[in-house]
């Protein structure tokens, strides 16, 4: 009986402890879960992207590492599934001598249908290695430079070509990813817009110009003006130049 009595603190303690092993393990998954959380938060999007971008995008976020994709796009079928691995760690100074750190895998879909914070499935850490990315193309250079030489001046008093400007932008030797507009306007001025497909998040890369009797005139908007939806890459921003932001 007095052995028994000696026994149960120590059973006692022995279960409190591997109760508070598991408890810190718990939590330490739940960090590792809360990363791959806020990765499906940076993924969320509308926009169409394929399976390559939004593993690189995944593999560029602190503490992800991309081990699988599934998928060809956001926009086809379920969208892209991709498998992250993350880490965990939690610390009772109670009964821990050292923190307890985890490694988790969970999978992330990426679709216009997932829900905003969707909480990433557990899944079962694939065997190999990351999955590695080549960095996307860099974007086409604009010509500021010969867009500025090749543009027509135009004498006070004069009168603008339409046509003869639209001769001028077509001679550049440009890069067929670059978007071109030139259009007129009622005062007599031409206005030029080359400019590059955004992302739809980032500022988009453009350049403008007005030909007008006594200035020729060739800039880029300021980044604020470049953002989606602020209407610095517009034709319209040619022919009338926004005022600088505030």
């Amino acid at each position: 009986m007095r052995r028994l009595l000696l026994l149960a603190p120590l059973l006692l303690f022995t279960v409190t402890g591997c109760g508070v092993v598991q408890s810190s393990e718990s939590e330490a998954t739940e960090e590792a879960r809360a990363v791959a959380r806020t990765a499906g938060e940076r993924l969320y999007g509308q926009r169409p992207r394929t399976a390559e971008e939004v593993g690189r995008s995944a593999a560029g976020l602190d503490g992800v590492e991309v081990l699988r994709l599934k998928g060809a796009s956001t926009h086809e079928g379920d969208g892209v599934e991709v498998t992250v691995r993350t880490s965990g760690s939690a610390y009772d100074d109670t009964f821990d001598p050292e923190p307890v750190t985890v490694v988790r895998c969970f999978a992330v879909r990426v679709s216009p249908r997932t829900e905003w914070r969707e909480n990433p499935r557990s899944v079962d850490c694939p065997d190999g290695p990351r999955l590695t990315f080549a960095p996307p193309p860099p974007p086409p250079e604009l010509p500021y430079e010969e867009l500025e030489a090749k543009l027509p001046r135009v004498p006070e008093g004069g009168r603008v070509d339409e046509a003869e400007v639209r001769r001028r932008v077509a001679a550049l030797d440009m890069d067929r990813a670059i978007g071109v507009e030139v259009k007129a306007n009622d005062n007599g001025r031409v206005g030029v817009l080359l400019s590059v497909k955004g992302n739809g998040y980032d500022p988009q890369d453009c350049l403008l110009a007005r030909v007008s009797p006594g200035a020729t005139e060739v800039w880029v908007p300021s980044r604020m003006q470049r953002m989606p939806g602020e209407g610095g890459c517009t034709i319209s921003n040619a022919l009338i130049r926004m005022p600088p932001p505030h």
